[in-house]
């Protein structure tokens, strides 16, 4: 088997440092590791799978000659934009994590429980989703197959890292006096905000509709009704989701709960009379979507509604990247 040369893009924010993570737990055939951040930190070193590697600053003429296979990228949609394109040119592979390329008809967005063939389509770019719609699609694929998702309806209780490092540090150091305040427009501390991103003209927030798209884009049906309230909530690592999903078969509770168990990348927690039911606590660095509190909705002729909990960080990132990358490095070798 062949080695590849693969660049991290943003190596020293929180995604960029759970993706070194993530790949030092992970055997796959890289020979070498290309650490890429602002100029702030060019020049610092990084010790990676027992070799120190020096941050190169993200410019052009570091890019330009380079023998790049593949780059994964956390460092903001107007990064994105600008050097994505530049590794392409290269001929680079490009996994985003940025909302830049998303809603690009394009640009394949991929969670591989879900969609991992559509990471082949790519015409040098393939866009992670959100991390809230990961953790949702995961769990949503295997019922949509069975049952056909007419609607859904998502409230989230969203973990302030998904907000970066000025976010977990207005939560960090509690932070009440609102001139103090690093990321939110009110104190987290001791509150919820149900704000998450800019809003839009029609009175939902962008991660909401993000989450509306991006749920049809990847589950490859835009028939599919969908609604968000998206909220941050003061909790340090683990988004969590009430779903409730509006089936156009019918369905049962047995049946719902075999699709859930049956899908790869999915822990089952859901024993209510044992007070068992996913939390954040059980999801922080974990790879797999938690699922539970699962449970009919008598409302609808054939629905339910589900608890979904993961590590925003993680699969809602980090992860789901580097699986992309996983998959094409097995299909490039097949």
């Amino acid at each position: 088997m062949r080695s590849y040369n693969v660049a991290i893009v943003g190596a020293t924010g929180m995604v960029g440092t759970k993706f070194l993570q993530v790949l030092s737990e992970r055997n796959l055939p890289v020979k070498n590791y290309y650490l890429y951040a602002s100029k702030r930190s060019a020049g610092k070193v990084v010790n990676f799978l027992g070799k120190d590697h020096i941050i190169i600053e993200l410019k052009e003429e570091n890019i330009v000659g380079k023998d790049l296979d593949f780059a994964l990228f956390s460092a903001g949609g107007a990064t994105s934009k600008e050097f994505a394109p530049i590794f392409v040119k290269n001929g680079c592979v490009v996994i985003d994590n940025s909302s830049q390329w998303r809603t690009d008809p394009e640009v394949p967005l991929v969670v591989p429980e879900v969609n991992a063939s559509d990471s082949l389509k790519n015409k040098g770019i393939i866009a992670n989703p959100n991390c809230s719609t990961i953790q949702a699609v995961v769990a949503l694929k295997p019922l949509h197959d069975k049952y056909t998702i007419k609607r859904v309806v998502y409230s989230t209780y969203q973990a302030v890292s998904g907000a970066g490092m000025t976010g977990y540090s207005d939560l960090e150091n509690r932070v009440t006096d609102p001139d103090q305040l690093k990321k939110f427009p009110y104190p987290i501390y001791g509150n919820v905000l149900p704000h998450i991103d800019v809003f839009l003209d029609n009175g939902y927030t962008k991660e909401e509709q993000k989450m509306i798209f991006e749920t049809q884009k990847i589950l490859g049906d835009s028939n599919i009704k969908v609604t968000a309230t998206t909220v941050r909530v003061p909790v340090f690592h683990g988004h969590s989701e009430s779903i409730n999903i509006e089936f156009k078969k019918p369905c049962t509770l047995e049946g719902i709960r075999e699709c859930l168990i049956a899908q790869k990348g999915i822990t089952v927690i859901d024993d209510p009379k044992q007070n068992l039911y996913p939390m954040p606590i059980y999801a922080e660095d974990k790879d797999d979507v938690f699922v539970g509190r699962i449970r009919l909705d008598d409302t609808v002729e054939s629905g339910c509604n589900i608890w979904v909990v993961a590590d925003n960080i993680r699969k809602g990132a980090a992860t789901n990247a580097v699986q992309i990358l996983e998959y094409l490095i097995q299909a490039d070798s097949k």
